[in-house]
């Protein structure tokens, strides 16, 4: 794209130089955001799949163009992508509140491999393109999601609570509250005399706001914990 950086593009020690470089730069950059939101995989997570991703591209430039060997240049980087994604299958997880956790991390150790892709091929255009829209997407549209999620009138709530009779009282409350409940689902009851739990979907269109909802359930005696899920 820019010819000036054609010196840089060569599969020499210089190019090879400043495509790890760029892809330690770009997989830090993305992932110092996640670390700073204290995500299991961070700033150095994110470095070693990008750096791992640009030197397979890299290597499989080398066995191709210097030694010569009949191997697919595209075939080692997308083995690449497929293994990225049994790492960010571990990212993802189930919490106890049956809600799923760690998609925006699996995400980006997805993108954090195919901008490593990009330097590896001297495409460094791409690589720092990549990198800034990932970090306008993580930074600034977490800001604007979380404003308008502020002003929705549904919420999940998982509640524990000691005998059964308490559920009633919960239901009971909001309705008072003016809340409708759109989902209920019991997930686990003891079966020991140990506390039961709930997830309740609610919906307030003209009731109570999320703060008064929780706090409100939180009131009810026999209810021994109330969380947003």
């Amino acid at each position: 794209m820019f010819s000036s950086l054609n010196f840089m593009r060569q599969p020499d020690l210089l190019g090879m130089t400043v495509r790890v470089l760029l892809a330690l730069v770009c997989g830090g950059a993305i992932g110092l955001e996640r670390t700073e939101k204290r995500r299991p995989a961070g700033f150095r997570t994110h470095i070693l799949i990008c750096l791992g991703a640009a030197m397979t591209t890299a290597t499989s430039q080398y066995l191709y163009i210097t030694m010569h060997y009949p191997i697919s240049v595209s075939r080692m980087g997308a083995q690449v992508i497929a293994g990225v994604s049994f790492i960010g299958a571990g990212a993802i997880m189930m919490t106890k509140w049956r809600r799923v956790r760690g998609l925006t991390t699996a995400a980006g150790l997805w993108v954090v491999a195919i901008v490593g892709l990009c330097c590896g091929t001297a495409f460094y255009e791409g690589a720092v393109y990549a990198t800034a829209l990932v970090l306008v997407a993580e930074v600034f549209f977490s800001k604007l999601e979380y404003r308008l999620l502020r002003d929705n009138r549904e919420v999940t709530v998982y509640a524990e609570y000691e005998k059964p009779s308490c559920l009633e009282e919960i239901v009971s409350k909001c309705h008072m509250l003016g809340v409708k409940i759109v989902d209920l689902e019991i997930t686990r009851k003891g079966d020991d005399g140990a506390s039961s739990c709930a997830v309740l979907a609610l919906r307030s269109r003209q009731g109570a706001g999320r703060e008064d909802i929780l706090r409100e359930l939180a009131g009810i005696e026999g209810v021994e914990n109330v969380v947003e899920a």
